[in-house]
């Protein structure tokens, strides 16, 4: 699974998706592609969109739900927690002791 993570985060316009689903949670395809074109002046397919979130949706990154013939997308963040729980900082509160 965290092949598919890392391979989804390192495409530039997928972070950008991501960024947009951040803002704004919950759109549809034809959304998302309009704020690409309008926001970042990415000229990009509705094919090519699709494809960006079929590998965002693959490393779960984003899910999807249908309402009628609507499909809409979500940010999931879960994928993000378990690297940072799997790599986790050193707790940094305590003074360190020297031991020279």
């Amino acid at each position: 699974m965290a092949d598919d993570l890392f391979k989804a985060l390192a495409d530039p316009t997928r972070r950008i998706i991501l960024d947009e689903l951040t803002e704004r949670s919950g759109q549809t395809l034809f959304e998302i592609c309009g704020r690409l074109a309008m926001k970042h002046g990415l000229g990009i397919s509705r094919q090519g969109v699709s494809q960006h979130l079929a590998v965002l949706e693959a490393a779960g990154l984003v899910a999807t739900r249908r309402e009628g013939r609507y499909k809409f997308h979500d940010l999931d963040t879960a994928p993000l927690r378990q690297i940072t729980e799997r790599w986790p900082l050193p707790d940094t509160s305590a003074p360190e002791e020297n031991t020279s």
